[in-house]
């Protein structure tokens, strides 16, 4: 039986290189554009080879098979779809049809239709391997290919391919600085591996400024200043290195050149000679600009790492460097695969949230001091990776909250919430329950509106949720946020401060919010164990804000001790962060029994 998942996920795959392929299309420019000689000159050829009256140059698009050359044919493209071009591509091999018309896929397509009865094409393929389009010959009635017709046909889409690299130089050549691309350096690094395979070899890569920095210098000098500077800079680079080492261009502001083993230049001195030199140019910009270079330094044995690995490890290298005083680093295998595990984590939460099993929330309940009830809960997001395991949400939210997932994120873990809200009320259960927002929820225009109609959906009143957040969630949207709370608050929508006494803490702010509750972090719950000025401070604090009707729940709650001197302060619940078995046994009965 088929799997329903693999069938999905092979889906998935396949449209990604689709998209990958169409922009590798797209970006050569080739489709819509002027006829060429060149080209007419292959398809001429292909025709009497062949000895057919029909050739083409065809190049497969998103919907279309558009001709960059023909011969024998009106049309400038014809439909994607049953196009014999089209299956080509799939599986960028030789495809020969003797008569479309006894092929049941073919027999009534467009060709067919027009009086086409034989099809030969072979793929055009880039280095990357994207099938961009077909060099393909057709006639009128059926026939067969010999070997060698076979062999002829892969020539000439080679001579195309050829040709379209000439044209196009096909990235080669980086425009600004004129020297070799990425593509140039990827290829010629495959080539010394078949050379000298297994000798070991130190990438190093310049990276001339921060993203940021370049990206706030375009933004107000324009594109052509950086420009310049990079040039400049290159410039540098190469008197500094010397003509005889070939130096590539690995992306833009980035340039990357090989040395051997025992090379002097991998001397830390040389190294930061050439770092010195590179600022010094930097340096001297007219208007002067704010660009910090960085190198990074990775070895890798030929043969045995892939060029675009090595592309990436330097890159990493060049990073790592910019976070310390010396801009210069060794590749560091160990925080390499933390970056790459935080990138990973990050696409895989998509399809976490999209699937089912992985996510789920654990509910904290949360005591009522006085009766020792429960009465709440909060809900907590928890992952558990198929490969992984479990992700502490430490690692997981932080990064989730500089995405566009948190929107998505937070929908999932409300609407969970509430179906589990949902179920408690069917079973006769009453408890509150607090979930956790971030500040970009409340740059959603929409947020207090979707998270009402959720509710009415439920059946779920809405004073029996409340929504957590920081202090600084809120400051950093301002009047933004304070929009959006007021529509929860009169939605009747508890509002509470998280973890407060960790941020701002700022008292007389915290009346402008519309809260009612405030969460005081587990660090200041710890503090009442302490004979000391802590102690006095927390006790200040919760009377303080229950003078301004705050109802105050103190988090991190371990112990019984912390628990009777919550009761002694009058504090008015109490979270709980351990095990039920350290409870005495009525705590976490449901206080609407």
């Amino acid at each position: 039986m088929t799997d329903p998942i693999a069938v999905t996920n092979a889906k998935r795959v396949s449209d990604s290189r689709e998209e990958r392929r169409l922009w590798a299309l797209h970006s050569l420019g080739l489709l819509d554009s002027p006829a060429s000689e060149s080209f007419d000159r292959i398809t001429r050829l292909a025709s009497q080879i062949f000895d057919l009256p029909i050739a083409a140059i065809s190049l497969t698009d998103e919907d279309r098979q558009w001709f960059k050359s023909r011969v024998g044919l009106d049309r400038q493209e014809v439909p994607r779809d049953k196009a014999p071009c089209a299956a080509v591509i799939e599986n960028n091999e030789l495809l020969v049809l003797n008569d479309l018309l006894e092929h049941e896929k073919y027999a009534s397509s467009f060709l067919a239709e027009n009086g086409v009865r034989f099809y030969a094409g072979a793929p055009l393929v880039t280095r990357d391997g994207y099938g961009l389009g077909t060099m393909c010959v057709l006639g009128p009635e059926p026939r067969s290919v010999t070997n060698e017709e076979c062999q002829a046909l892969r020539d000439l889409a080679s001579l195309v391919m050829a040709q379209i690299e000439l044209e196009h130089a096909f990235g080669r050549i980086d425009p600004v600085t004129h020297l070799p691309s990425r593509i140039q350096f990827i290829e010629d690094l495959n080539d010394l591996a078949r050379d000298a395979a297994g000798e070991t070899r130190y990438a190093t890569l310049i990276d001339l400024a921060n993203p940021s920095e370049l990206a706030q210098t375009s933004r107000v000098l324009g594109p052509a200043f950086i420009d310049g500077v990079i040039d400049k800079v290159t410039r540098q680079i190469r008197e500094t290195i010397g003509t005889k080492i070939p130096l590539y261009v690995a992306s833009h502001g980035q340039c990357i050149f090989l040395v051997e083993e025992n090379d002097e230049k991998l001397r830390a001195t040389e190294i930061e000679r050439l770092r010195r030199s590179i600022q010094s140019v930097l340096n001297a910009t007219n208007p002067p600009v704010l660009l910090n270079s960085s190198i990074g330094v990775v070895p890798f044995k030929l043969g045995e790492a892939d060029p675009q690995d090595v592309i990436r490890m330097a890159q990493s290298a060049a990073e790592d460097a910019r976070q310390g005083e010396r801009k210069l680093s060794f590749y560091s295998p160990k925080l390499d695969e933390e970056e790459r595990r935080r990138y990973r984590l990050l696409a895989d939460i998509r399809e976490a949230i999209r699937g089912e099993g992985h996510l789920y929330l654990a509910y904290q309940p949360r005591i009522d001091v006085e009766t020792q009830r429960c009465v709440g809960a909060e809900a907590l997001l928890r992952w558990t990776h198929p490969e992984l395991g479990a992700i502490s949400p430490g690692e997981f939210i932080p990064l989730l909250e500089r995405t566009s997932l948190t929107r998505q994120l937070t929908a999932w873990v409300i609407e969970t919430a509430v179906d589990q809200m949902a179920t408690w009320k069917r079973h006769d259960l009453q408890l509150n329950v607090s979930v956790n927002i971030s500040a970009e929820n409340l740059s959603e225009g929409d947020f207090a509106a979707r998270l009402i109609q959720t509710l009415q959906q439920k059946d779920i009143d809405p004073r029996t949720l409340e929504l957590e957040l920081t202090e600084g969630a809120i400051l950093k949207k301002g009047v933004q946020a304070l929009r959006q709370l007021k529509v929860v608050e009169q939605a009747g929508i508890a509002v509470a401060i998280d973890d407060f006494g960790t941020g701002y803490s700022n008292l007389s702010y915290l009346l402008d919010i519309p809260a009612k509750v405030v969460k005081l972090d587990r660090s200041l719950v710890q503090a009442l164990q302490k004979e000391d000025r802590s102690r006095t401070l927390v006790r200040t604090l919760i009377a303080t804000l229950r003078n301004l009707d705050y109802r105050v729940v103190a988090e991190g709650v371990e112990t019984i001790e912390i628990f009777e001197a919550l009761r002694r302060e009058r504090c008015d619940e109490a979270q709980a962060s351990c095990s039920r078995r350290h409870w005495p046994r009525n705590f976490l009965k449901n206080g609407s029994k």
